[in-house]
C-alpha cells in the first residue's frame, strides 16, 4: 500500500479516463474515488459524532481530526469494498448493508504541491460500540473521540468557536490514554467549510 497504489481517475464530467498511481493522482490533480464513513451515536438522547485523530506519522494532515474512517477506493474495488477502511483503520467490523448512504460529495483540497480532488462516496453508521471496542491502525490513526453533534454543527455554521471532545489516543508507549479537550476549526483537516456544512445537513436528515 502507499504512493504506488493504483486508483481510477475521472474527468470533470465524472467519466473514467484511466488509472494512475496515488502519487500522480495527487500531483496532477485527477478526480478519484474515496469512501467516507461517519459514525454517530445516540447516547441518552444526545447525538454524538465520532472523529479520528490522524497519526503524527501521516504524510497528509498529521495530528488533525478527520472523518471517522475514510480512504481511497483502489482501481479494482467497488464502493462496497470501502468497508475494509473501517476495519483497517479503527477495528470495527461493519457490514455494508448496515451503512446509510449519504450520496456522493465532490470536493477539492489544494495544499502546495498536493491536489486532492475527491469523489467521496459518503455513508453514515449508527454506532453502538464503546470506546474499548475500537482497535486503531497505529500508522494511520492516533485516537478516536466524539463530540456532541449539535455543537459540531454550531462550530461549522459559525455559532461557536470551539467544541469539547472526549475519547482516547494511543501514546508513544502504545497505551490508551483518555483525551478530554476543547478544539477549534484549526485542529480539523482543512476541508472547505462548505464540505462540513453539507455533511452535517445530510447527517441531520438521518438522525431527526
Amino acid at each position: 500500500m502507499g504512493e504506488q497504489e493504483k486508483l481510477k481517475i475521472y474527468d470533470d464530467q465524472r467519466n473514467q479516463i484511466g488509472v494512475a498511481t496515488r502519487s500522480d493522482v495527487h500531483k496532477l490533480g485527477f478526480w478519484h474515488e474515496a469512501f467516507h464513513c461517519w459514525f454517530v451515536q445516540n447516547d441518552k438522547g444526545i447525538h454524538y459524532i465520532y472523529l479520528q485523530l490522524r497519526s503524527k506519522k501521516k504524510k497528509d494532515y498529521p495530528n488533525l481530526f478527520d472523518i471517522t474512517a475514510a480512504g481511497h477506493l483502489l482501481a479494482d474495488e467497488t464502493v462496497e469494498d470501502g468497508v475494509r477502511e473501517i476495519k483497517e483503520e479503527i477495528g470495527i467490523d461493519v457490514n455494508f448493508d448496515d451503512l446509510i448512504p449519504l450520496g456522493e460529495l465532490k470536493y477539492c483540497v489544494v495544499k502546495n504541491e498536493f491536489i486532492d480532488k475527491e469523489l467521496a462516496n459518503v455513508f453514515l453508521y449508527k454506532n453502538e460500540e464503546e470506546f474499548d471496542d475500537f482497535t486503531l491502525q497505529a500508522e494511520e490513526v492516533a485516537g478516536i473521540v466524539r463530540v456532541e453533534f449539535t455543537k459540531f454543527s454550531q462550530l461549522w455554521f459559525g455559532e461557536r468557536n470551539e467544541v469539547e471532545i472526549f475519547g482516547f489516543e494511543i501514546n508513544n508507549d502504545g497505551k490508551k490514554v483518555e483525551i478530554k479537550a476543547h478544539v477549534n476549526r484549526d485542529q480539523f483537516v482543512p476541508h472547505e467549510v462548505s464540505f462540513y456544512k453539507e455533511i452535517i445537513q445530510r447527517i441531520q436528515e438521518q438522525i431527526k
